[in-house]
């Protein structure tokens, strides 16, 4: 007993002994990295990209020439008017008053007249039997002519309030389509103040604002494709028609108009366009962000030679773009440039590379 005692307890140690002890080594497996190869290295177009909204190139807002009431507004946002269609009318009550007074004072002033010719052709006939002075005369001649002179007065009146009757209407001075009515029936205008705005259909383009440090590569006619978010498919050829000559104080961009001259129904006011500029460039090659880190303070990225080993290089970026950062130098045609995991990569360290333009696949053994 005490034999088989002890063999067991022999057995029973060597098991734990070998459960405890750690697996034998083996050479570790390298490192995989998602690369991006330069396909060669020549210029890369530039395309700046700016995001804008369609508007008339003519938008005029309509005001009565006189303050009032208004009574009726009798269009809306999205009516379409023609030229010497009503939009809105003022409470007539008040410049109808006021020609009715000028009529009156016209009737005076002819009153007056006729009063101080009479007055004059009978001191012209006192004066020929020496009744009167000519000072009198003189007198009589003066009151005639003054008389004159306030009934042109008096009509000049007249006819200006009988324009303050017409402008109590307001009406389009152009064919277009009412996009804004700041002002609704019942409230009280003052003149000048904008009632309705009207866009001409005629001519459309789209708006957008340029940062400063680009606005030096847009010129006035400069080309331009737009594209509308709605459909953006279809593309128009555009022309930088206006830069604005200073920049906007909250922004700090400046407004450029892009005119559209063959504007379809599709390129409808206020729908969202972008505007795109093709300009010439010295970048060689685009690369996903996470490619580019720096060493020492210096830009670089990684590569992998032909021994599946990395190595970095010193590299000369470009400007950064929606689609990654621009290379400008440092690179050639055929390179594998690792694009993902780059800070945990050893110089020399033996790596498994797959290419970003690989077909993904599973490893089903795991």
């Amino acid at each position: 007993m005490k034999k088989a005692g002890a063999l067991l307890f022999a057995s029973a140690w060597i098991v734990a002994g070998t459960a405890c002890s750690p697996p034998p080594t083996g050479e570790k497996a390298p490192r995989t990295v998602l690369v991006h190869t330069v396909a060669q290295a020549m210029a890369v177009p530039t395309l700046n990209v700016y995001t804008g909204d369609v508007r008339a190139r003519h938008e005029t807002d309509l005001a009565f020439r006189i303050g009032g009431k208004i009574v009726e507004r009798s269009v809306d946002v999205g009516e379409r008017v023609r030229r010497g269609d009503v939009l809105a009318r003022l409470d007539p009550q008040d410049v109808r008053l006021a020609a009715n007074a000028a009529a009156s004072r016209v009737a005076a002033a002819e009153a007056d007249l006729a009063l101080a010719r009479a007055e004059l052709e009978r001191g012209q006939s006192l004066r020929g039997r020496n009744f009167i002075s000519e000072s009198a005369l003189d007198t009589r001649r003066t009151t005639m002519q003054a008389a004159a002179a306030r009934l042109r007065q008096a009509r000049a009146e007249a006819a200006s309030a009988g324009n303050q009757t017409e402008y109590a209407s307001l009406a389009a001075d152009r064919d277009g389509v009412v996009v804004a009515t700041p002002a609704e029936a019942g409230e009280v205008v003052a003149a000048g103040q904008a009632v309705a705005r009207v866009a001409r259909l005629d001519e459309r383009e789209v708006s957008i604002n340029v940062p400063e440090s680009r606005v030096a590569a847009i010129a006035v006619g400069s080309g331009a494709t737009v594209r509308l978010w709605s459909a953006p498919q279809r593309e128009y050829a555009g022309t930088v028609r206006e830069i604005a000559p200073a920049a906007d104080p909250t922004t700090r961009s400046y407004a450029v108009r892009v005119s559209v001259p063959h504007a379809d129904a599709a390129l409808s006011l206020g729908a969202t366009a972008t505007v795109a500029f093709a300009a010439p460039s010295d970048v060689q090659a685009v690369l996903p962000l996470p490619a580019l880190t720096r060493i020492d303070g210096q830009p670089v990225v990684w590569i992998v030679d032909d021994r599946s080993t990395v190595h970095p290089v010193r590299v000369e970026p470009g400007e950064f773009r929606e689609g990654g950062v621009g290379i400008r130098g440092g690179l050639s045609a055929g390179v594998r440039v690792v694009v993902a995991g780059v800070h945990r990569l050893v110089e020399g360290e033996t790596v498994r590379a797959v290419d970003t333009a690989a077909p993904v696949s599973l490893d089903v053994s795991r």
